[in-house]
């Protein structure tokens, strides 16, 4: 049985590799970079044209410098990536960096005027990680000085002392925003753990102990207080003390801002199939980071994989649903790209930590959905949401929220772990 994973794994490894570098960096060095204003257009539709969306978003323009660092890594000889993740960061700091109260807002227009100076943990992550990232790659010290900034603007502004954890919603001046949409009075999972990634790769350019310890309390909250480990699946919205709520729309969020797909009318105890497996693979990164037994968190992991294929993935079809119940079928069976993409590195991980064939058998069928469906191989992208046979619903190459961090970052993480199973496998050590 392991000879016929090698065969798949080097089959997909050369599939994913030809994407990702005439694909994805193709496209996005072709018709991501404003070359007037500086920063990223990040709105195309179906057919790769411009929508005209003239407002720039934090989570994206942070997300595609970390994209070109990332790439830019794996990549070296394309000088074209740094270049492009650098005039990123000049913009990023110019226009979204807050200078008498320092943090990063959230929107501004394309020209860089500001248009919603809310101050969103979320997004102020994203600025860590990215800057974090651009580092690692080129060495900027300013990329660092800016991350560490707002790691520690977070500390001051963010953090909850009493219950521990941070608040997530905040304006302009650092004050916590209101409840309801406003969702001052919420904690998440989803923020949560992007806190833990942005501290993963801060810990690996700076070095510093600060940073390790907060990272490892932001998985302890994680673990301790966010997630069902024996369920094996994440709640979704908490409240300041961390007692499970059902979810709602929060303002400022994808969920709030999608147009289209199915959706859950009343407030409803979710879990999110595709922020499951993103937190398996997130949690072991940092735990390399941190320079735990590579076997840490195997326990987490396979319980998260196993929810998910009894749950979430579509075993006749292939893809990955986007929300359900704790304990249940899926109440949204679309699918979406970006849950999509983080399955495929979750399976992988799940696959290397247990060495159980159904972990890669996950992978492989969750990839020849998104290969036949997802992947507009003309553009060279994903497009946004299909339905449950995968039947276009949104065939968007890029929106507000949609660039090359999801995808370009899934097909940089499984080219390493497909290479590592190859290796492993071929020399009998997995």
């Amino acid at each position: 049985m392991l000879e016929n994973i090698v065969k798949k794994a080097k089959k997909v490894l050369a599939e994913i590799s030809e994407h990702l570098e005439t694909g994805i960096i193709n496209f996005w060095l072709k018709n991501g970079v404003d070359r007037i204003w500086g920063g990223y257009h990040t709105c195309f539709d179906e057919q790769g044209r411009p929508t005209g969306e003239p407002d720039k978003y934090i989570v994206t323009q942070a997300r595609i410098i970390w994209g070109f660092s990332a790439l830019y890594r794996m990549y070296p000889e394309n000088s074209n990536l740094l270049e492009a993740a650098g005039q990123g960061v000049d913009f990023f700091i110019r226009h979204f960096w807050d200078e008498e109260q320092g943090g990063w807002i959230w929107k501004v227009r394309e020209n860089g005027d500001p248009v919603d100076t809310g101050k969103v943990v979320y997004g102020n992550a994203f600025a860590i990680y990215a800057l974090a990232e651009h580092f690692l790659a080129s060495g900027n010290k300013r990329s660092l000085e800016y991350a560490e900034r707002t790691f520690e603007l977070l500390q001051q502004y963010c953090t909850d002392t009493y219950h521990g954890g941070y608040y997530e919603n905040l304006e302009f001046d650092w004050r916590i925003s209101k409840g309801e949409a406003a969702a001052g009075d919420r904690k998440s999972l989803d923020v949560h753990m992007h806190l833990m990634e942005a501290f993963t790769t801060l810990t690996q350019a700076s070095g510093k102990e600060i940073h390790k310890r907060k990272l490892q309390e932001v998985i302890d909250i994680i673990l301790n207080k966010m997630i069902d480990r024996n369920g094996g699946f994440g709640k979704n919205q908490f409240d300041l003390e961390f007692n499970s709520i059902p979810a709602i729309n929060i303002k400022r969020t994808w969920n709030a801002e999608r147009l289209t797909g199915e959706t859950i009318s009343d407030p409803t105890d979710t879990t999110s199939y595709g922020h499951n497996m993103e937190l398996v693979w997130l949690l072991n990164r940092a735990g390399e980071i941190l320079e735990k037994p590579s076997d840490y968190y195997r326990f987490i992991t396979v319980n998260f994989a196993d929810y998910t294929i009894r749950y979430g993935l579509d075993r006749e079809l292939g893809g990955i649903y986007r929300d359900g119940p704790h304990d249940g079928p899926a109440l949204v069976r679309d699918k979406e790209w970006w849950q999509n993409c983080e399955a495929l590195v979750g399976f992988l991980d799940a696959f290397e930590k247990s060495g159980d064939e159904k972990y890669f058998e996950a992978f492989y069928i969750t990839w020849n959905f998104c290969k036949k469906y997802f992947i507009n191989h003309e553009l060279g992208e994903w497009r946004q949401l299909l339905d449950v046979k995968g039947n276009i619903i949104s065939g968007d190459i890029g929106n507000p929220w949609k660039a090359i961090y999801h995808s370009g970052r899934a097909m940089l993480e499984c080219r390493l772990r497909l290479e590592d199973i190859i290796n492993k496998v071929t020399n009998d050590v997995l």
